[in-house]
């Protein structure tokens, strides 16, 4: 994450500084809606709640795993902890799918029987209101800084989307408030409990792809194993895996035969050497080991 600061004022402050800010704000709205919900009645109010949630817990999330996975790797953890992102990540998704099912069948439950629902709209429309107006401060103090970084961009869309949901809401209050249709609330609960279930879908697919130990997304075997014959003196790779400890961290081993002239005049470590290279320039992968064979050699159960 780089910082700039090309304007002046509180949009000018850096990165990390304006996400803080974001945070903190969907922090308190998060709680006010919380308990807006439950002194109105109010699903909707508490559906919003949790989207909010969903941003804030995964920047939290992130933030302490990203401390954590710095710690240094040591003789029992030899990959260090980087995989504390990952189960960071699946508590986060199972908690947001486990609360987005509850919204829903609580949703679809008030749309069957009306009749045992109270909603005090005029309540849900003023936290909804204070929601949709703190969610429009965090767009403008990412506006300009989201132009410059992909993280804030993605902070900034989850912003939009925390807006959206507010909308939802105060929509569902103004009918509440001049119609007296209370099944308005549970139909805006379901509008984002919908918001809400494809992310912790994929969330969780992500992460039962790193701990099945899956090749990573946009990564392609073939396209690695071409560039790897390309190297002059390689004749053949086999026992190629990919796999990735965390996201943005992946991880490639391979046996790669070697011709028998490379071998005999010393130029196995220059080979080596194209071989790391190859990986880190063209694939982003920095951790790489290679186990170099001559022509010949019989591998025991060897398998492509």
């Amino acid at each position: 994450m780089h910082d700039h600061a090309p304007e002046g004022g509180i949009r000018g402050a850096s990165n990390r500084r304006l996400l803080a800010i974001s945070l903190a704000i969907t922090g308190v709205v998060m709680i006010v809606q919380v308990v807006g919900a439950f002194l109105s009645g109010s699903l909707a109010l508490l559906a919003d709640a949790v989207h909010m949630f969903t941003d804030a817990a995964g920047l939290v999330i992130a933030l302490v795993a990203a401390s954590v996975a710095a710690r240094p790797a040591n003789d029992r953890r030899t990959f260090g902890y980087q995989r504390a992102e990952v189960f960071g990540a699946l508590v986060n998704g199972v908690l947001l799918l486990v609360l987005s099912v509850w919204i829903a069948i609580e949703g679809v439950q008030r749309l069957m029987n009306p009749g045992e629902v109270e909603v005090a709209g005029g309540l849900m429309l003023v936290v909804a209101v204070v929601g949709l107006v703190a969610n429009a401060v965090a767009m403008w103090l990412l506006s300009s800084a989201q132009r410059r970084s992909m993280n804030v961009r993605g902070a900034y869309l989850e912003v939009l989307g925390d807006l959206i949901g507010s909308a939802a809401v105060i929509v569902a209050a103004i009918v509440i408030v001049t119609t007296g249709w209370v099944q308005a609330d549970a139909v805006a609960s379901l509008l984002i409990a919908a918001m809400i279930v494809p992310r912790a879908v994929g969330l969780l697919r992500e992460v039962v792809s790193v701990l099945s130990e899956s090749v990573p997304q946009g990564t392609h075997v073939q396209d690695i194993r071409r560039h790897i014959l390309q190297t002059p003196g390689v004749v053949d790779v086999h026992d190629i895996h990919v796999w990735q400890l965390t996201r943005g961290a992946p991880v490639f081993t391979a046996h790669v035969v070697v011709d028998g002239a490379s071998m005999a005049d010393g130029r196995a470590s220059s080979i080596l050497s194209q071989l790391q290279s190859c990986l880190s320039q063209h694939f982003d992968v920095e951790h790489s080991t290679f186990q170099l064979e001559p022509a010949g050699h019989v591998e025991h159960d060897a398998h492509a």
